[in-house]
């Protein structure tokens, strides 16, 4: 009677080490030599975009590359690059896509002037579909017998 407790214990023992092992190997820590340089890899991590996941940071992302480009930014800090070297680095290597601030140059004017564009073509549109309508006022006013209908209606309720 024993057994079958001690077998289920080690069977849960087992899957729950078996489940962790992943979460445990997914942290990665780095040695910086000063504060600063530490700062600057944090900054490098929140300014670059992740290529795979599009929406997040390197320093947000669990992605296999989000892990590879942080290492090769830590790789790039030890080795005495500044935070504009490193940036220029991977802007060379994934283009201005990785940089959640890219540059001002004619292949992404669209990203700077595309918001901006697309307001002013929606208020034009509202603009020249107001004034398409027609203002027929002669539909509010009222024929000669429903004016003569509301006045009578009208002398019947002053009377009551």
């Amino acid at each position: 009677m024993r057994l079958p407790s001690v077998l289920v214990l080690l069977t849960s023992l087992c899957l729950s080490v078996l489940l962790t092992a992943p979460v445990q190997a997914a942290t990665s820590t780095y040695d910086f030599s000063s504060p600063e340089q530490e700062q600057t890899f944090r900054e490098l991590t929140k300014e670059l975009r992740c290529p795979k996941c599009q929406n997040q940071d390197i320093g947000d992302s669990d992605a296999e590359l989000a892990k590879d480009l942080r290492d090769k930014s830590y790789e790039l800090l030890q080795a005495g690059k500044s935070k504009q070297e490193v940036i220029d680095y991977m802007a060379a290597r994934y283009g201005n896509f990785i940089l959640y601030k890219p540059p001002f140059m004619a292949s992404t004017m669209i990203l700077w002037f595309g918001p901006v564009l697309v307001i002013l073509v929606g208020l034009f549109i509202v603009v020249m579909r107001t004034r398409k309508q027609p203002r027929n006022t002669t539909d509010s006013a009222l024929s000669v017998e429903q004016e003569a209908r509301l006045n009578e209606l009208l002398k019947k309720d002053k009377e009551n």
